[in-house]
């Protein structure tokens, strides 16, 4: 018992370092939920325009994927971490001449280099907290990470919006007043905005990367059973598409990571089309992501003593379902709620997929993980179909949701068949 002890609290530094690390992937994730109201005004978009806010993020995650494995095979998880740190400062640098020329494709491109960064980032810190104690509880220790993410996610929307949308009703209304001249001038001093803000973020993300790469953080290599369990398996095993359960997993979380995105980031447009104020919807990210924190909470207090990690994940899904045929059948407020408790339905599927997805992996650990992170590009795919279908169906907003259903199936069935997959069937 006492070695238990022992080993567990000499785990905690590193919980706490990595937790400082998740607490940034969501402060910097979530600002896109404020961002996309924000740029369709500032640089005079559609939904579907506006949306590639989030394709630009999230598809730099599967371009960058596979990279941040060969990076981190060289580097190691440790070194990893504060080179993606860099990375992600230089992406948050570029809004600066973005905003100063007002040009939407630099916005993207800065959009697209942090979501680079946090590509090599995600890929070592997750299958690192995974992997960091006993396997039963890897879900509990990533629920607590996702607390780390979502609390930063809940507040860093108010705190832009506060720089940048702060008199958003009445920026829109009077732009219908002013002549072009004017109107082009009031809509380049929103866009300088977000400089100073996307300067501190600069300043953070540098200091945390020396904080990093000089803190006492193990390497760590492998889930522990597995030197002792599956050898004679693993031996047989010649790439990472011999792993089902992963390959199948990767592709709920592609689903998964969509339907996040679609909850957090789409609630302040969606919020705007029924009409309520911009003053009033421009907080609804931060209600996603505090139902996010509740489900977290549970989570932690369940798993694993009263469930397990894939009945969890069962429920999850299963009330996704519901919240989601709940947005799709009312309307107004109503429907804002049930968006918002999808936050509450997400909440523990990304840490209950991940241990399931990587368990037994061995030596292909890392190219495991990369794989998983490619499937964070659900976050840039499914969006851009909600941003389609709220385009044609401008009147019924409610219809773009219907793209949720089939995501949640698809989750549905991992928690239920596809996890216990460990080969592919021969015809």
């Amino acid at each position: 018992m006492d070695s238990i002890t022992a080993v567990n609290r000499k785990a905690l530094p590193p919980i706490f370092i990595i937790g400082a690390l998740f607490f940034v992937f969501g402060f910097v994730t979530w600002l896109n939920g404020i961002l996309i109201p924000y740029f369709k005004i500032s640089c005079e978009l559609t939904d579907f325009e506006a949306t590639l806010v989030a394709f630009a993020f999230y598809i730099s995650y599967t371009i960058m994927a596979l990279p941040s494995s060969w990076i981190l095979k060289r580097t190691g998880f440790h070194k990893g971490m504060t080179l993606g740190l860099l990375v992600m400062s230089v992406g948050t640098l570029l809004f600066v001449p973005a905003a100063l020329s007002r040009a939407y494709w630099m916005f993207l491109s800065g959009l697209f280099v942090m979501g680079a960064g946090l590509a090599i980032l995600q890929t070592a810190a997750n299958p690192y907290i995974a992997i960091l104690g006993p396997r039963e509880s890897a879900a509990r220790r990533i629920s607590i990470m996702g607390i780390c993410n979502k609390l930063a996610g809940a507040v860093a929307p108010l705190i832009l919006a506060y720089y940048i949308l702060q008199d958003g009703d009445t920026f829109v209304q009077s732009l219908s007043g002013l002549n072009e001249v004017a109107r082009m001038a009031a809509l380049d001093s929103l866009a300088a905005r977000v400089i100073g803000p996307y300067l501190v973020m600069t300043g953070v993300l540098v200091v945390l990367a020396i904080f990093v790469r000089y803190s006492p953080l193990p390497e760590v290599e492998a889930e522990p059973e597995e030197v002792e369990a599956d050898v004679a398996e693993l031996a047989q095993k010649k790439n990472i598409l011999q792993f089902p359960h992963l390959v199948v997993g990767a592709i709920a979380l592609f689903f998964y990571v969509g339907v996040e995105v679609i909850a957090g980031d789409t609630i302040i447009r969606y919020g705007i089309s029924q009409g309520i104020a911009i003053s009033t919807a421009k907080a609804f990210t931060s209600y996603t992501l505090f139902a996010m924190i509740v489900g977290y909470l549970l989570g932690i207090a369940l798993m694993p003593k009263i469930i397990s990690q894939r009945t969890a994940l069962t429920i999850s899904a299963s009330l996704g379902l519901l919240f989601s045929l709940g947005v799709i059948l009312s309307r107004g407020s109503t429907s804002i709620v049930f968006l918002a408790l999808l936050g509450f339905a997400n909440a523990l599927i990304w840490p209950t997929i991940w241990p399931l997805a990587i368990h037994n992996l061995g030596r292909f650990l890392k190219t495991g993980s990369a794989i998983l992170i490619m499937a964070i590009a659900g976050g840039a795919i499914i969006p851009l179909i909600w941003g389609k279908l709220s385009d044609l169906y401008s009147q019924t907003p409610q219809v773009a949701y219907m793209v949720l259903i089939p995501s949640y199936l698809i989750i549905l069935y991992y928690s239920v068949w596809g996890y216990k997959l460990r080969s592919w069937r021969r015809r």
